[in-house]
């Protein structure tokens, strides 16, 4: 088993004593070994970004999980920057951390960071973008990424009566994918198109753009200023006589910029109603949106839970135990597959954002008003 540099209390220690006195790690009860104690143990949290509400609950999430558990932690926001995230890192590794949960800005930045994570014996645990290129990744906790794009599609065809063949079209929609140095980009979007691309080859859906392929619709840092950009061109270019349907759109903030690119074209007037318009992360500003009848659905995803999780495979390995993974074989960045831990992601729009996203206590209602 690998070196693990967590303090121990004394009483921690008394307690491994006496389990060599008994058989297979167990008691004389039958119960099974006691955990360590974290004792002084340090959790390094890099996350990308402060301007999204999504990656701020995540710390937040991260640090409460992990001080319930007994660990002491350093939290870094790099902005955005992968350079910055790197540098956070790096000092991290010289603070002396024990270990590091990692959500990527540039999933191919990390290399030789991550190495010397390696030479200090200092597990990392790759948080819900995974990191790429690098042998010294062990363990990845996310959601079911894939997942993510089939639901946000199969909304589109089942609310324009695609699925059920109450509507034949052709309607028209337009695609929009994340930034190209998020690994989980392309999950999204394989799993939307393992969905959508049926309908297109029908001729049922029609991307007037032309823009189908992944390099074409990607969204540099997920940017919704970009987004929004990215629309008006649309717009002008391929719907002055016509109207777009649907809009793929993968994340919460990338839908409030083509929502605002929309409605500067007169979309949501009477005469023009408002396309279909996806989302993922169930953000206050797009829940507000959803009841407000602009955008149309979202993808929830509990990262209170998805923190549970982390934190989790943080204390296993730290104790030399192995974390709970269900999923051993999907996620290869290109060095090796790493083992995961998926969570389920839900489909929320107007209908049920109440019971899944209020309920749960995930948003306050009175942010909502």
């Amino acid at each position: 088993m690998r070196n693990r540099r967590v303090a121990v209390t004394a009483a921690s220690i008394a307690a491994a004593l006496s389990l060599t006195l008994t058989a297979c790690g167990q008691d004389s009860e039958g119960g099974s070994e006691e955990k360590k104690s974290a004792g002084d143990a340090t959790v390094g949290i890099a996350m990308p970004t402060k301007s999204s509400e999504r990656w701020i609950a995540d710390g937040n999430n991260m640090v409460a999980s992990l001080k319930k558990a007994g660990y002491k932690t350093t939290l870094q926001y790099a902005e955005d920057d992968p350079d910055q995230q790197v540098s956070q890192l790096e000092n991290m590794i010289t603070q002396g951390v024990d270990a590091l949960v990692i959500a990527a800005i540039d999933g191919r930045a990390l290399g030789n960071v991550l190495q010397q994570a390696a030479d200090a014996d200092i597990p990392v645990i790759s948080y819900d973008r995974l990191i790429l290129g690098s042998e010294n990744v062990d363990y990845y906790a996310s959601f079911d990424n894939e997942k993510v794009g089939e639901l946000q599609a199969t909304y589109i065809v089942e609310k324009l009566g695609l699925k059920d063949g109450s509507e034949k079209g052709p309607f028209n929609i337009e695609l929009f994918a994340g930034s190209n140095d998020d690994n989980n980009t392309r999950y999204f979007f394989q799993g939307a198109m393992n969905v959508l691309q049926p309908y297109i080859d029908d001729e049922k859906l029609v991307v007037k753009s032309g823009q189908t392929k992944l390099n074409q619709v990607t969204t540099l840092r997920w940017d919704g200023g970009t987004a929004q950009k990215r629309m008006d061109d649309l717009l002008t270019s391929s719907y002055a006589k016509d109207r777009v349907d649907a809009v793929l759109s993968p994340y919460d903030g990338i839908s409030i910029g083509i929502l605002s690119a929309l409605k500067s074209d007169d979309y949501g007037s009477k005469s023009k109603p408002l396309p279909i318009v996806t989302g993922q992360d169930a953000e206050v500003a797009s829940v507000k949106s959803i009841i407000a009848g602009e955008q149309t659905m979202t993808v929830y995803k509990d990262t209170r839970e998805l923190a549970k999780v982390a934190s989790d495979m943080v204390d296993a390995v730290l104790n030399d135990k192995k974390p709970e993974i269900n999923d051993d074989k999907t996620y290869d960045n290109e060095k090796k597959v790493v083992p995961a831990y998926l969570l389920d992601p839900i489909s929320v729009d107007k209908g049920n954002y109440k019971e899944v996203v209020v309920d749960s206590g995930y948003i306050k209602e009175s942010d909502l008003g």
